[in-house]
């Protein structure tokens, strides 16, 4: 699988961005699939519902299959959050993961920086950041990286996807 990352503070952009290069990526002819890292207490199933109240009731896990998807919904309980490394062996193959989140993450990643969010540059000092993506004038940018980075307007969608296309890394789970 190749690998390449979107890294950025909240409200920045990123899965707007994302949302934005997936036609672009799959058009390509690329299989994608994304994890996407949260920091808060989620959960896809709802109150009520067969599933849920099976987890609620002390499932671990909680498969849902029809037609046209399935969804497995793992409950950690006091087991530790699962690393990138772990989530990644358990996707299918495919050509190129998108990773959203995951800032601090040893791998290739693109920075969305949005100038109103008023977060400092990830990429001043993380040498994984390879590109950044922002509504800021590039010059005013590159001014503040200590080295050469690849800069893009948030607009530049086609540009950007052939950016991670070429950038993405293999990486083995």
């Amino acid at each position: 699988m190749r690998v390449i990352g979107f890294a950025g503070y909240s409200g920045s952009g990123k899965t707007t961005l994302i949302e934005r290069l997936v036609p672009h990526l799959t058009g390509a002819g690329l299989r994608v699939s994304l994890v996407k890292h949260a920091h808060h207490d989620f959960d896809i199933d709802q109150p009520g519902k067969d599933s849920y109240r099976h987890r609620q009731a002390g499932c671990t896990e909680v498969l849902v299959g029809s037609a046209r998807r399935w969804a497995l919904v793992r409950e950690l309980r006091d087991e530790p959050e699962p690393g990138l490394e772990e989530l990644l062996g358990r996707l299918s193959d495919c050509d190129l993961v998108l990773v959203e989140g995951w800032k601090h993450a040893a791998i290739p990643k693109i920075e969305v920086h949005r100038q109103a969010v008023g977060a400092p540059l990830l990429a001043a000092s993380d040498p994984h950041v390879l590109a950044v993506a922002s509504d800021r004038p590039a010059g005013d940018l590159a001014a503040h990286l200590p080295r050469d980075v690849a800069l893009f307007g948030l607009d530049a969608v086609e540009a950007l996807a052939r950016f991670a296309i070429e950038r993405s890394a293999m990486h083995r789970a």
